[in-house]
């Protein structure tokens, strides 16, 4: 299996539309926050796409939205002691940013490209 160096990536998983999470991350994050399950629970995850916990999300200037624990100045998480289950097994294969990244600079024919997101415009 490949090896990803997650430091120089700019949060590429974080910003996928379901980040879902087992009962188990919520009461992670409720540990990590002092907080109850069920204020953990209000406070952190979304009902959606029918996944009873998900994270909620914020908004990002590359992607649009983005986990709420996500740094979006230092383009890292900021609870990666707490980090739910998913998070700890990702990639469980290829890396959706590096894929993107290889293909990229294969069709720019530069193997030191770095695509540039800007959503100010």
């Amino acid at each position: 299996m490949p090896s990803y160096d997650c430091s120089k990536c700019p949060g590429y998983c974080c910003s996928y539309p379901l980040i879902a999470l087992t009962k188990r991350d919520v009461e992670r994050l409720a540990k990590h926050f002092a907080l109850s399950f069920k204020e953990a629970k209000a406070r952190f995850t979304a009902e959606r796409y029918g996944v009873k916990y998900s994270m909620r999300r914020k908004k990002d200037k590359h992607f649009g939205r983005i986990c709420q624990f996500f740094d979006t100045e230092e383009r890292r998480c900021t609870i990666y002691t707490a980090r739910p289950a998913i998070c700890r097994a990702y990639p469980t294969g290829k890396c959706g940013y590096y894929e993107f990244l290889r293909i990229e600079r294969e069709t720019q024919d530069d193997p030191e490209f770095i695509a540039l997101t800007d959503n100010t415009n």
